[in-house]
């Protein structure tokens, strides 16, 4: 499981933490029954404080994607509902052949619009 930090993103760190996190569960990175890494741990890999860990963990288990439990560390129960982005992908390659697009032009319009 591979979570970057941008310390100088405007996104806060504990939101930029919950995004990777969500993302590597989302991906399969990280599988039900898995535990995550302890909060120290994985603060100190990221350089970001403990606290900062723990508020990204409390947003994913408010979300219902982890349980902690005290001796047993943060453990994955669920995986983020993706079912809108795979709709939105559908829309997105019809519209694009539609409109006569190839893949290639698809991709470079994604890449401009996650520019902005």
């Amino acid at each position: 499981m591979l979570i970057t930090i941008d310390p100088d993103s405007p996104v806060t760190l504990h939101d930029q933490l919950v995004a990777g996190l969500r993302g590597a569960l989302a991906r399969g990175e990280v599988r039900r029954g898995e535990r995550l890494p302890a909060a120290r741990d994985l603060g100190a890999a990221l350089g970001v404080n403990v606290h900062t860990v723990l508020k990204a963990y409390g947003r994913l288990r408010d979300e219902g994607l982890i349980q902690m439990r005290r001796g047993r560390g943060a453990v994955v129960v669920g995986a983020p509902e993706t079912a809108d982005v795979h709709r939105a992908v559908i829309a997105l390659l019809d519209a694009g052949a539609r409109a006569g697009l190839s893949l290639d032009d698809l991709h470079h319009a994604l890449d401009q619009g996650a520019e902005r």
